[in-house]
């Protein structure tokens, strides 16, 4: 039998299964133990134990949506805009609100940028996470408010231009809740 493998040069062949199968039968055995070891110790468990849904942004107390709504509303009246607030019905969302405004096209974008210094330095906002070319982003608890500047909307051919900010917060129900007063009885219906 030597003398066919000899013949046939497949010898080398045969070394390379042998080592092939050697390789993974230790590679089998090495898994093998490692993984009895992490079921019957237990230190896999640390690897795998659930810890919970991440962390908010903002752990303090949720701001009220009336709160965040005067910071700017107040830091954009000081720069000449006036912005209203529009109503809760009109947003579906939760935890959402939108300022509109109007102010002359040739200063609009000084005057925007103005007021979002102002509620930085007046109001204790901070500068929010950068989304691009002509937005603004401004972060205080739990609420993010960003607009985008009316000059990179191309709104500079009209006299005015719109103004609005949209502000979020970061999850839970943060709006100031009617009072029962405000609330229509059964009867009234």
């Amino acid at each position: 039998m030597e003398d066919w493998a000899a013949g046939n040069g497949t010898e080398g062949a045969d070394e390379t299964v042998r080592l092939r199968r050697g390789r993974k039968g230790l590679t089998g055995l090495a898994m093998l133990s490692v993984l009895t070891m992490t079921a019957t110790t237990g230190c896999g468990a640390l690897l795998l134990e659930d810890k919970g849904p991440l962390p908010p942004r903002y752990s303090g107390p949720p701001l009220p949506a009336d709160t965040v709504v005067s910071d700017l509303t107040s830091a954009l009246k000081a720069e000449g805009i006036t912005l209203e607030r529009t109503p809760q019905e009109l947003i579906p969302t939760e935890c959402h609100e939108r300022l509109t405004g109007e102010h002359e096209s040739a200063t609009a974008d000084t005057a925007v940028q103005a007021g979002f210094d102002r509620a930085r330095s007046d109001h204790g906002w901070q500068s929010g996470r950068e989304m691009g070319e002509g937005w603004l982003v401004l972060r205080k608890g739990n609420w993010t408010a960003a607009t985008v500047l009316p000059g990179a909307s191309g709104a500079d051919a009209t006299p005015t231009s719109l103004i609005v900010i949209t502000l979020m917060c970061d999850g839970g129900r943060s709006k100031s809740s009617p009072t029962d007063s405000a609330r229509p009885s059964p009867a009234a219906s």
